[in-house]
């Protein structure tokens, strides 16, 4: 989902992200978007949806690093995907949407 320029939607509240921990939020068009709050206390927004199952579970994925990009593997078939460009580090015909995010009084806003 694109919110239009300069227009920004609360997504998660300042206690909801916990450092290698998703939470989905669930955007106006009905997509479903991932955050994650990275041990840099950075935040990402990607896709909830995993392009190989079909399924709305990379909010519940494990977080890690390589080659000191953030990534998040899916819990069912484990692949990984950069929280940075969305992009599958395991297949390169995969990929997911990132989205913008920010943080507002405390609230991550899309």
């Amino acid at each position: 989902m694109r919110c239009p320029e300069g227009s920004w939607l609360p997504v998660c509240g300042p206690n909801d992200l916990l450092p290698g921990r998703g939470v989905a939020a669930l955007l106006p068009d009905g997509a479903q978007a991932a955050l994650f709050l990275d041990r840099g206390g950075r935040i990402h927004a990607i896709g909830n949806r995993d392009p190989f199952t079909g399924a709305q579970v990379l909010s519940r994925g494990l977080t890690g690093s390589a080659d000191g990009r953030p990534f998040v593997a899916s819990p069912l078939l484990k692949q990984r995907f950069d929280l940075l460009t969305g992009d599958c580090l395991d297949d390169p015909a995969a990929s997911i949407p990132v989205y913008r995010v920010r943080v507002r009084d405390g609230a991550a806003e899309h």
